[in-house]
This record gives structure tokens, sequence and C-alpha cells, in this order.
């Protein structure tokens, strides 16, 4: 990055905007430091989080710097066949449907306060208390270094190097500390509360930008035909790769290196499976736990498939592929200068976007600095905007962290009668550990640090077969969830490119037959914990008594009971063909790839049909959630107001 002699108006509006922002963040650390007198309000909330909240807190954990970030820069080099990813917004909320409301039920009727404590009470298991704690270490560590990492590489970039990588991602390690440490769950809550305001506002303020200076619609469009017409790199069906998937599945040994790109149908559906390990993470099951109601259809369906969905769909789509067309893509540029608008071109030295230290994650801080002299209090904002969306989910998972380890270590093993002050300073110590080590998986390169990424999602996937035992299945045992949970670990982990380096195998390669390591390790997982269960009988009583309960209370009226199964069948139909292998019909249905004449609508088939399983998606997640009541209060559910306070001193 180049020096700076001085203080530019930009860098001026970029510190002014961070200080106030997080002045406003510490502020609330104090507000709930006062208020968090006891574990329970510190870990929990005093379980009053109100739906309104859970709905803010959860979707902007849900939604990452990754997404403001590098979804953009992935869609830039993948084109829309990567931009099916977009469709998380949906996947992620999926797993929460499915299994939130049963946890809050069980909280609430146990006083459970994580979720390494309802499994080790469902299952008389202290070694599955262990291990849910690993895999949110696990899970947490890996995915707040990329968040921190992130943040130090946008301030560098938007300071011209005036910080440094290292330097901006400590002072934001110091900062989240200071406010998560001090006020707990309920300062997370109120602070994500504007983070995810930002978080959207920045990626559709990004898209407008990106389109403005493009030229407009018109030429974004002449510029998607061209950009298509000229690529070498083409599926079997001989489309470009920019607007058209590369098959259904494909055999190779390295995911990477499919022909016509990457992101098969069998790619892109388990790799959103993959990302469904975000709602059923322990953090998520805290937050459940932290709820004053079941109340969560809010969040699942309006403010994660429909808001966000909509916006990832188009407007993170504009950012990507827009790129190509203001100088990013010097091939481009050099082929078409009547297309592109040369503004990236002159911030990146005349030198390809992806010939950078950075590559495709300079884009949109790239796009950022383009107001830099027009507009400096934009750029301002548009930083504070990334950088909220890289707080949003690393506060969450350091405080659930914390809890994990004061609730199911401290206080189960080493000293079981501890008393509340104990317990929050241990949990606060917890914040500062995980930080700590996230900081040193940060500190490594950034491509580890993209592999260790894909391992946290992965890890976190891991916690459906225990989940589904608790909430849904009494045939599944502990020894068969215990066992299945460490086979999963290990298959993700010896299918994932940092385990295959890490134990120098090179027999199968990444994400064999194109499909993620995380379904790898969910199908092993599956298979051990159903064989071994079949074999090895449990208590089964106090089990069916659990299940017979939450069936009482989950129960749906006869005229809504016969619909389960056609709407699981929509379910499955759509995840086949929306965001499957099935959609490799939607590269041409509405008009060929390479004749723009035959596009229907005027844009590329692949995009109307990712529209079209959007809008397909948000009805079906609204059956579950409303009229399947998966993801809202009956009225017995929500009049039931039992304090979760002195839960830490149950188990």
């Amino acid at each position: 990055m180049i020096e700076t002699a001085g203080v530019t108006p930009k860098i001026a509006w970029i510190f002014g905007c961070m200080i106030l922002y997080w002045a406003y963040c510490i502020a609330w650390g104090i507000a709930g430091a006062r208020r968090a007198s006891t574990a329970s309000e510190y870990f929990l909330a005093g379980g009053k989080l109100s739906p309104a909240l859970f709905t803010l807190t959860a979707t902007a954990t849900c939604f990452s710097g990754w997404t403001f970030i590098g979804h953009p820069g992935l869609t830039y080099t993948e084109g829309w066949q990567y931009a099916y990813a977009s469709f998380y917004a949906l996947t992620i909320p999926l797993t929460g449907i499915l299994f939130l409301k049963r946890q809050w039920l069980l909280g609430r009727r146990y006083g459970f306060v994580t979720p390494g404590a309802m499994l080790a009470w469902y299952f008389r298991s202290d070694l599955l208390r262990v291990l849910v704690t690993g895999v949110a270490l696990f899970f947490s560590v890996p995915y707040i270094g990329v968040q921190l990492r992130a943040a130090g590489f946008l301030f560098d970039v938007l300071t011209d190097g005036l910080l440094g990588v290292q330097f901006g991602m400590w002072v934001l390690a110091s900062v989240v500390v200071s406010y998560v440490a001090s006020g707990g769950l309920r300062t997370v809550a109120w602070v994500d509360a504007l983070q995810l305001l930002l978080l959207t506002a920045g990626i559709v303020g990004v898209g407008l930008l990106t389109l403005y200076y493009v030229g407009g619609w018109d030429r974004f469009i002449a510029g998607v035909i061209a950009l298509a017409r000229d690529d070498p790199v083409r599926t079997p069906d001989g489309y470009s790769h920019y607007l058209a998937i590369p098959g259904a599945v494909q055999w190779v040994r390295d995911g990477s290196r499919a022909i016509g790109g990457s992101w098969t149908g069998t790619m892109i559906l388990t790799y959103l499976i993959a990302l469904m390990g975000i709602q059923v993470s322990p953090a998520f099951s805290m937050l459940a736990f932290a709820s004053h109601r079941p109340a969560f259809a809010a969040q699942q369906v309006w403010a994660s498939a429909l808001v966000m969905g909509l916006i990832l769909v188009v407007f993170a789509a504009i950012q990507g592929i827009g790129g190509h067309f203001l100088g990013a893509d010097q091939t481009f540029l050099a082929g078409h200068p009547d297309l592109v608008n040369p503004v990236l071109a002159d911030e990146l030295g005349h030198r390809d976007l992806l010939a950078l230290p950075g590559g495709r994650d300079l884009l949109v801080p790239q796009l950022i600095k383009l107001l830099g002299d027009a507009a400096p209090w934009l750029v301002g904002l548009l930083a504070l905007a990334a950088l909220a969306a890289m707080e949003s989910t690393a506060s969450c998972y350091m405080v659930t962290a914390g809890g994990l380890i004061a609730h199911d270590l401290f206080q189960r093993f080493l000293l079981p009668g501890a008393d509340d002050h104990t317990l929050k300073f241990v949990g606060r110590m917890g914040v500062v550990l995980v930080v700590m080590l996230a900081l040193l998986v940060a500190g490594a390169s950034s491509e580890a640090l993209a592999l260790l990424g894909g391992l946290a999602v992965s890890y976190g996937l891991q916690m459906v077969p225990a989940l589904l035992g608790v909430c849904y299945w009494p045939f599944l045992t502990r020894q068969g969830v215990t066992a299945g949970l460490l086979v999963g670990l290990v298959v993700v982990t010896l299918t994932e490119a940092a385990g295959l380096r890490w134990f120098g195998i090179d027999a199968w390669g990444r994400w064999p037959l194109t499909v993620h390591a995380a379904a790898w390790g969910l199908l092993a997982n599956f298979g051990v914990a159903i064989l071994l269960s079949a074999f090895v009988r449990d208590d089964g009583e106090r089990k069916a008594e659990c299940h017979r309960w939450l069936a009482e209370q989950t129960a749906l009226p006869l005229r809504k009971r016969r619909w389960i199964l056609p709407i699981g069948a929509l379910l499955f139909l759509w995840l086949l063909f929306a965001a499957g292998p099935g959609a490799v019909i939607g590269n041409d249905l509405f008009g060929d790839p390479n004749d723009p004449i035959t596009w229907l609508f005027g844009i590329p088939s692949i995009w109307v049909w990712q529209l079209c399983g959007w809008a397909a998606g948000v009805v079906l997640l609204a059956l579950l959630a409303y009229f399947l009541e998966l993801g809202v209060a009956t009225p017995a559910e929500g009049s039931r107001s039992n304090s979760t306070a002195g839960v830490f001193e149950n188990d």
C-alpha cells in the first residue's frame, strides 16, 4: 500500500465515524454491565430478550463481514454460478425453524443455559457437554479470526496503508472485547440492532454506487453480454461460466478444478447445507434460551429470507459483476474500453485486481474508496457499515463462548458452587481467551485463514444429529450421537483443505465429487449415529417422557397436520431445483446464455431462476414458520414466563 503524508478528509471521516460508533458500543457496554447483576443476566439477558431484539441480533450474527466483502468478490470471479450462494439467506434460518423453538421450550421447562447442559441432561453424558463446548470453540475461534483479519484488511485498504492490517485488527479486537466482556449478551443485542441497519444499508449503498459508476442498468447489461461472449472459461454445454453452472456434479479430485467452474449444482447445495451450521451452532441455542418468547419467525422469514435474500441476490451480484466494468479487469478493459468506466483502474494503478495482494477481497473496499474525493463522509459511513458487519458476528460468538466455558467447563468440573460474581468473571476471561486465540489464528496467512473459516461452519453443522435427537427423534442414543459427532468432526477435517494439509493426505482432494466437507461429515455423522443407536439402547422412558411433553406443547390442529408431508415435499423439491443439482435447468430456461436476444426478461436466465427460487423459498419458509407454527409462539407458549434466573445453580 502507498504511505500517506497526511490525514486526508476521507481518513478523517473514517476515524470520526469509527470513534462515534465505538463510543456508542462502549456506552452500551457500561449500561449492560450495570444491569448484569447475575450470571443469568450476563449470559442470557435474564431470558428477557424481546422478539424484536432477537430478530436484529440473530440476523446481524448470520451475515458477517464475509457477506459484505467476500460474497461480491467471489461473484466477481465466478459469476452467477456462485451467486446461488445468496440462498444461504434462506437455508441458514431453515435449521433455526427446525430447532430453535423446541430448544426454547426445553430451556424454559428445565432451566438450561447452554446446549451442552441440555444435551448432557438428555443423553446423560458429560462427554457430550465437553464435545459441544469444543465444537463451539472450533466454530467461534476461526470465525472470529476471519472477522478480525477482514476488519484489519479493510482499514489498511481504506486508509491507504496508514494503519496496517495487524494494527487495525488489534484495535477492533480491543474495542469489541471492551463492550462484550463488560455488558454480556444484552449489550451485544443492542449493539447488533444498529449493526444490522448499517450492514443492510451498506450492501445496498455499494450496489447502487456500482451501478451509478457503471453508467446505469443498460450499460450494466451490455457489459454482461460482452463479458460472457469473451469468457474463455466454458461449461461442458459451451456456456460462459459467468452465466451458467457447470452441471449437476463432476468427478474431480479438487473442487476448484471442475470444468467450467467449481460451483456445480451439488457443490452449491452442499455449500448451502454447510452454512446451515450457523443456526445449529451452540451460539444460536443460547440466543434461543435468552429469548422471552419463541417468536423466531420474523427473523427467519422476513429479516433473513425476504430482506437479506433479496439484497444478496440483486445488489451483491451487481457489485461483483460490475467490478469488471469499472476497470478491475484489465483484460476486459483492453477489449471493451467503450463499456468500461475505468475508475477502479486508476485506484489499482492499472493492474488487474486479481494480481494484487488481497485479490478479489479488494473489490468492495476499492468500490468504497471511489467516493474518497467526492463524498468523504459517505466513505466513512460505508466503512462503518463494513466494520459493523464484521463486529456483529464476532461479538455474539464471543459472549456465548464465554458462557459455555463458564457453565459447561468451570462450574461443572472445577467449582460446582461458584457464585454469580465468579461465573461472570470466568465468562469475561473466556471472552478474552477466545479473542486472543482468534487473533493468533488471524495472524496466520490469509489462505490458511480462509481454509479454517470453511472448517468452522462445517464443524458447527455436526450438531444436527444431536439436536435432532433431542427435539424430534428419541431413537438416537447417547452412544450413537457421541460417536457420530466425533466421526463427523474427523471426516470434515479429512475432506477440507486445512485438514488435508495438516495430515498430508492427497488421496481424494478437497471436497470430493464437488461435495462440501460439511456434507461428507454430516453423512458420516448420521450413518454412525443411526447404526450404533440401532444396537445400543439407553434411558428410553425418560427420553420418551420428554418427547411426549414436546409433542403436547407443539401439537398442530388436524387441518394443519395433513399439510406436513406436502410442505416437506415442496421443500425437498425447492432444495433440489432452486439450490441444488436440478438448478441446471435455470441455465437456459429463460433464454440461451449465448444469445442475449432470447433473454425473456432482458437479463440472463440464471439470474431470473435465482429470483424465482428466492421468492419460492420465502413462501416455503413462511409456511414452515407460520402455518406449521415452527417459528411462532402458541398462546400457551407466549404466556409462559418462568424466569431463567438462578439456572446457573441448577443443572
